[in-house]
């Protein structure tokens, strides 16, 4: 972008006030109703909106929600599904105090209007022959051997052990059915559901159960309650973090001001403006672009008003010390913009709905910010408000400091090829460790780890083998009889094969169903006993119409990467079962198995877009410098941070997921900035000083200061997201704090080497 065009918000500051007064006027109208521009979206219930998505970016809604669905359509009955399940605990339910309580409890929750229907263990479907319903739980004037009895049979039954009722017997699953009619907030289907159910308990003296909800309806409107709670905290975060470290920086009431006037418009700007485009649900567009913005127009701030209180120190007017700097620095700073965007807009190669909303909202971002950059800070200094900006300027943090850290350029430049060969070594030895990191994925990055929910999840991963199901399915030809054997004896077979994984947990299927029923032999000996079954429970796992049989079995979320040795030993296993039972095939199916299918694509999103982000700016840059030779120069410094971050959470055991691939990429675009700043600097000295060194120490001198001064921003800023209590926020924080931190030894260090050894002739 032509400095002429720049100049022109410095050289004429109605443009600039015009500008101010548009986007806010935008701005406000996207926070009060975008509609009024807009074209309203199709209206979709909060419910339809998965939490989880599939690797390819499509929806993919919970397999809770479809077997509800499905089985109420067919008639069947489910023992993994709930709109909301209740994890209930105690160390014995099987005593005749603890057996009234859960029942007055269980009472209780059905009594209210929003919930339509509770599968528990003494509504578990009955495997006599005579189909009578037998609550698992005796009457609470039973014996307690009676008690104790019942206990050996609940947790014997396949409906119930390992289903409804822990191993163990210390912990029950009530799965709640909501009638939506009924449901006014979101407290109606969680914390309503655990007070009432805790207070039925409680009137019960000598019990002591705990009540706790999860599932994917409450992990979805958590999520949601996180991403609106955390809008406005993180914007005031942002706010905070910016006026902090002007005043650090500055020392003086007016630059400080001034300095914080770009970050603020920009992320108010945003924050309005991606209403417009329905992208204020995505999480990390309420929390984590507050604070990016916040330093992406913070640290172009740093610069130009640094240059600023330079001229006006030396005397000129508040206009032409604006559109000096802006002759200095506003190419710089719209290169890094520029490159910033495309760090960003490489997300949108992504499969994930959310990453790629993400980079679209920090593109849309960073253009906005950059104009209130241009024109929000010449205005000011242009102003009242700029009469005294200079004031301060010979106590600042960088301009008093940036004098003694010279030392450390002539310490580079009398073995440039040292310091230069080392980073080639490095960059080229991290990304070798950076490409064995291995990718994972969970559901519970997504929300509060603290939260009861989370808490809930964890601990069915424990007692019952996890919350999300898988499936085997079978199948088998039609020339294969209803009646067959063979069908019970293949679903036994894979059942006991799934039952030697420690990792997968409760497989039920038919075979289950018929080893259960009364009589000796094994279950393909005892498949006659098969119509037996109440109907409903039976076309829960055997459809003979559609030649299919159906085994269902738990998956923890512990991270889908340690379970691909588990599908694929279990993937075998069903080769050689099929093998030996011609006419059937059998396979693994759920959204645990297209996750675990579609790990490498979290890879590929990370090739794709660093890849094509790192060209896209080596060819900005060539082009930019007018010189192949600075943008091949400019990669080695670009590349060490991203390199040294991915080889650090190699060594730290830390899988690369689909946060990692997001915050790579945008770490890319930040890196750069200081990267220009310096090459900008650097071919100006080059145009006045005829020896290349002196021409790199100078730029040290003018650029150095603001480079260390804006990292710090970084990290600060970086920092502040690990107040959220999201895994991903503390992922994304923690390896963009890493990354920018190696990216200014990449800029101060070997950029400057480089230089020294490969342009001595005029670039």
């Amino acid at each position: 972008m032509s400095r002429d065009f720049l100049g022109l918000f410095a050289r004429y500051p109605a443009l600039s006030f015009a500008t101010i007064v548009g986007m806010s006027i935008l701005s406000l109208i996207g926070y009060y109703d975008p509609y009024l521009l807009v074209s309203r979206p199709v209206e979709v219930e909060a419910i339809d909106k998965p939490l989880i998505k599939n690797p390819d970016g499509n929806p993919q809604r919970s397999s809770v929600g479809d077997r509800r669905r499905q089985a109420t359509a067919a008639g069947t009955v489910s023992l993994f599904s709930g709109d909301v399940i209740m994890v209930v605990t105690s160390e014995n339910f099987f005593t005749p105090t603890n057996t009234q309580a859960l029942r007055e409890a269980v009472a209780k929750l059905e009594a209210l209007p929003q919930v339509r229907n509770i599968m528990w263990m003494d509504e578990a479907p009955p495997l006599n022959i005579f189909g009578m319903p037998t609550p698992a739980l005796p009457d609470h004037r039973a014996s307690q051997a009676r008690f104790d009895l019942a206990r050996k049979q609940a947790i014997a039954n396949p409906m119930i052990g390992g289903q409804l009722l822990s191993r163990d017997g210390q912990t029950a699953l009530l799965l709640i059915g909501i009638d939506w009619f009924h449901v006014r907030k979101n407290a109606d289907c969680t914390r309503t559901l655990e007070e009432v159910a805790r207070q039925a308990a409680a009137k019960y003296s000598g019990t002591a159960m705990e009540f706790a909800v999860t599932g994917e309806l409450p992990m979805q409107m958590l999520f949601k309650h996180s991403t609106l709670e955390n809008d406005r905290k993180f914007q005031w975060i942002a706010y905070g973090v910016v006026l902090t470290l002007a005043t650090v920086i500055f020392r003086g009431p007016t630059a400080v001001l001034i300095t914080a006037i770009a970050p603020v418009l920009g992320i108010f700007w945003t924050l309005g403006c991606i209403r417009f485009f329905q992208l204020q649900d995505n999480p990390f567009n309420t929390v984590v672009v507050p604070i990016l913005l916040s330093m992406v127009g913070f640290t172009d701030g740093v610069h130009m008003l640094t240059q600023i209180r330079k001229h006006r120190a030396d005397g000129m007017t508040g206009r032409e010390a604006a559109l000096k700097a802006m002759n200095e620095v506003g190419t710089a700073c719209f290169l890094t913009s520029l490159t910033t965007a495309i760090g960003f807009g490489s997300l949108g190669w992504a499969h994930h709905d959310i990453v790629r909303e993400f980079g679209w909202c920090c593109v849309l971002g960073v253009v906005v910010t950059f104009i209130a950059v241009i024109a929000a800070i010449p205005l000011a200094c242009s102003s009242w408000l700029g009469r005294s900006v200079h004031h301060g300027h010979s106590s600042g943090l960088i301009e008093s400091n940036v004098g003694r850290l010279t030392f450390m350029m002539h310490w580079i430049l009398r073995s440039p090829k040292w310091f230069a060969w080392t980073g080639i070594a490095l960059t080229t030895i991290c990304i070798l460790i950076a490409l064995q990191l291995r990718p994972d994925e969970r559901m519970l990055s997504a929300i509060p780890e603290s939260s009861p929910e989370a808490k809930a999840l964890r601990h069915m991963d424990r007692a019952f083998g996890g919350l999300e199901t898988s499936t085997v399915i079978i199948r088998w030809d039609s020339n294969i009889q209803d009646d067959s054997k063979e069908i019970i004896a293949v679903t036994d077979e894979i059942e006991n094969a799934l039952r030697e994984e420690p990792l997968l947990g409760s497989p039920l299927g038919i075979a289950s169903l018929v080893n259960a029923l009364p009589g000796s032999g094994s279950a393909s000996e005892k498949a006659s006993l098969i119509e037996l079954l109440p109907t409903p429970l039976k076309q829960a796992f055997l459809r003979m119409d559609d030649s299919k049989s159906t085994i269902v079995f738990r998956v923890q979320d512990i991270g889908i990467a340690n379970y691909g040795a588990v599908f694929q030993r279990i993937t075998d296993r069903l080769q050689e079962i099929v093998e030996k039972h011609p006419g059937f095939t059998a396979e693994l199916a759920g959204a645990a198995i297209w996750r675990w299918k579609n790990l490498y694509q979290i890879i590929v999103d990370l090739l794709t877009s660093l890849s094509s982000a790192t060209l896209i700016i080596f060819a900005s840059l060539a082009i930019a410098y007018r010189s192949i030779k600075l943008g091949l120069i400019s990669i080695v410094p670009n590349l060490f941070p991203l390199a040294a971050t991915g080889a650090g959470m190699y060594f730290f055991g830390c899988p690369l997921e689909l946060i990692s691939v997001l915050a790579f990429t945008v770490c890319l675009g930040i890196a750069v900035d200081d990267t220009i700043h310096f090459l900008t600097r650097y071919t100006e000295e080059r145009k006045t000083c005829g020896n290349n060194d002196e021409a790199i120490h100078r730029s040290f001198i003018g650029v150095g200061g603001a480079c260390i001064m804006t990292t710090l921003v970084l990290v600060c800023g970086f920092a502040t997201v690990l107040w959220s209590d999201t895994r991903e926020h503390h992922i994304f924080a923690t390896m963009g704090g890493a990354t920018i931190a190696f990216a200014l030894i990449g800029d101060l260090v070997f950029l400057p080497a480089m230089l020294s050894i490969f342009c001595k002739s005029k670039v």
